[in-house]
């Protein structure tokens, strides 16, 4: 099952292919790299576009006096709300400080204290200064900034400005790597492959799909969507985590929304309504430091209670000196927007940021397909369960990535990393694509049904609503589509030296052909029926994992961490206590299981 595409035009070799470009993609593509294998990174904007370069608080890991593992997975435990798979916390907290030492080793440069040691900060859920930052409130610029001047350095070959389309295939079904499509005027522009017997996806998230998130405008689920054509079963996306702090805009404001980090409650700001009373106290014991899904909900009640669509972080006693020194690039932002949070309470309210779930992976990352790996927020190792902990999404992209590119070389090593040559779909014509203009739609239903509040009522009304969406595409799709059919990609020239980097990012202002028969433009050719092109595959990306999401939550008849069913409003323990994974069948029904406890079962691959 793949989308509707022009056949790849070019190719290029490699032992493994990595797409994405953030915490997880590029330290996988390091070690990949520092273990002898070809490794080829590809990546939808540039190189450091990516979610991570947004995040602001820092990385989570044991490493201060007094703190422990042990410690870290209980807090861990505590804020995934049941539904955590315990082993793979433990893997975490236990391999987290190794990694974040490695991360400093690669060049990423922490704040200190003046003793000289990692300066530690508190956020929601954590019992302890645990929190790793640089720059202040800039650590993922920090951590983005390190890894890719380590590519770099080590000559990685990368296509930037790419918007992978699907995973490719050999004749007995095994990956043999990924068509994708190069957004400019580079030596490769538009459809070609990357053959490749290793493919790991680090694509990141799915915010895109809501109204308002903080999410970049690349997080579209593409991965996800991947996944899903290639068989993969994904699990717990109805566990989407809304940021309790996000600056409120307006209501009408629509995109990515400023972040207003957790760190700044963990520096002692206070959560307050109009009338500056502290509505967290008596609510949780770490009041605003509660897990993020409690500070959400309690937030929504009390706008809710007072009939208002947000409230406010009021830091006005940390002075000037603190908000520049600790929150510049949050100072900046709210100031860009006419707030002066020196003098006056920050507006807030929840806002998507990040999905808990993702492509159901093992201890090693690997998913249900063989030869396919994910990692990072694309992934869903059951590390997070019901509820991200704060600051744990930095530590899960480096512990799985360096545990990935071992499972692959270890896989090399023993000389099963092999692939034949991409066979031809099944299926000669792709699946109907989405026209652009239904973006705004599908996330308009997504706000208003699948938000932060949810019932059977609006959950079903926005599936309706998104079978809607998917049926008019499917009236309105060619009868066939000769020359868009996915094919088998040409073999890869190997006289042909490429430049490591491809793809500049233009896009044609009138939307003209990039001559390979897709758009750059808008996707479409009448406002319904959609073309080849990069904001239609986004927009087909977008329904499929919105579609997945809504069923997942309208099954689960609890609420249980950031999953908050008004109709459901206690958790379901024991019953509840178990996964539910999709897969995506061949006539794109989906298929919905339950696990029998909070462990998922073995994936299937291959060995190493």
């Amino acid at each position: 099952m793949r989308l509707t595409a022009p056949a790849p035009g070019w190719s290029i070799a490699a032992d493994v292919v990595v797409v994405g470009s953030g915490v997880a993609g590029l330290t996988t593509a390091l070690r990949c790299a520092a273990a002898g294998l070809v490794t080829v990174v590809v990546t939808k904007a540039r190189l450091d576009d990516g979610s991570t370069r947004w995040a602001q608080g820092g990385i989570a890991a044991a490493i201060g006096d007094g703190d422990t593992p042990d410690q870290h997975l209980a807090d861990t435990l505590v804020a995934g709300a049941g539904l955590c798979d315990e082993d793979a916390v433990r893997t975490l907290v236990t391999e987290g400080p190794g990694a974040v030492h490695r991360l400093i080793a690669t060049g990423a440069h922490f704040d200190t204290s003046e003793a000289g040691e990692i300066a530690l900060t508190r956020e929601g859920g954590h019992h302890r200064r645990r929190i790793a930052h640089a720059g202040g409130d800039a650590t993922g610029a920090e951590i983005s900034r390190a890894l890719v001047e380590a590519v770099r350095d080590a000559g990685l070959r990368t296509v930037e400005n790419a918007l992978v389309l699907d995973l490719l295939t050999d004749a007995e079904g095994r990956t043999a790597g990924v068509s994708l499509h190069v957004m400019g005027e580079g030596q490769h522009d538009g459809v070609g492959a990357v053959h490749a017997p290793a493919v790991v996806l680090a694509t990141g998230g799915m915010g895109q799909i809501f109204s308002a998130t903080t999410n970049p405008a690349v997080s579209t689920g593409d991965g996800v969507a991947l996944a899903l054509r290639a068989g993969a079963e994904v699990s717990d996306l109805e566990f989407v985590q809304f940021h309790p702090t996000v600056l409120f805009l307006g209501t009408e404001s629509e995109g990515q929304q400023p972040l207003v980090s957790e760190a700044v409650r963990g520096e002692g700001a206070h959560l307050v309504d109009a009338a500056g009373t502290r509505f967290m106290l008596g609510q949780h014991e770490l009041a605003e430091l509660a897990p993020r899904d409690i500070v959400a909900k309690a937030i929504m009640r009390r706008m809710r209670e007072q009939g208002v669509d947000h409230m406010y972080l009021d830091a006005r006693h940390f002075g000037a000196e603190m908000w520049e020194r600790r929150f510049p690039t949050i100072l900046a932002a709210c100031r860009a927007h006419g707030i002066d949070p020196v003098t006056e309470p920050v507006p807030v309210a929840p806002a998507a940021h990040y999905a808990s779930g993702g492509v159901r992976t093992d201890l090693h990352g690997r998913s249900t397909v063989p030869g396919l790996w994910a990692c990072g927020e694309v992934a869903c190792t059951g590390v997070h369960g019901a509820n991200r902990l704060a600051s744990n999404s930095l530590l899960e992209g480096l512990v799985f990535a360096e545990r990935i590119a071992a499972d692959i070389a270890g896989i090399a090593d023993n000389g099963l990393l092999a692939a034949g040559a991409p066979a031809a779909p099944a299926t000669p014509s792709g699946l109907p694509l989405i026209a652009p203009d239904a973006r705004a739609t599908i996330q308009r239903i997504m706000s208003h049904g699948v938000g932060v509040l949810r019932s059977a009522d609006s959950l079903t009304a926005a599936a309706l609503a998104l079978d809607e969406v998917r049926r008019e595409a499917a009236e309105t799709a060619p009868a066939t589509a000769p020359d868009t059919a996915p094919t088998t990609p040409p073999a890869p020239d190997a006289t042909t030296t490429a430049p490591t980097t491809i793809g500049n990012g233009l896009r044609d202002a009138d939307g003209a052909t990039d001559g390979d028969g897709t758009t750059d433009g808008d996707g479409t050719t009448d406002g319904k029926t959609a073309v080849p092109g990069v904001d239609s595959w986004e927009t087909t990306n977008l329904l499929c994992v919105a579609r997945v999401l809504t069923a997942a939550a309208l099954r689960r008849e609890e609420t249980r961490g950031c999953h908050w069913r008004e109709d459901h409003p206690d958790r379901d323990d024991p019953a509840g206590r178990r996964h539910l994974v999709v897969r995506l069948a061949p006539d794109r029904s989906l298929l919905v299981t339950r696990t029998e406890s909070t462990a998922f079962p073995p994936t299937g691959m291959r060995e190493s």
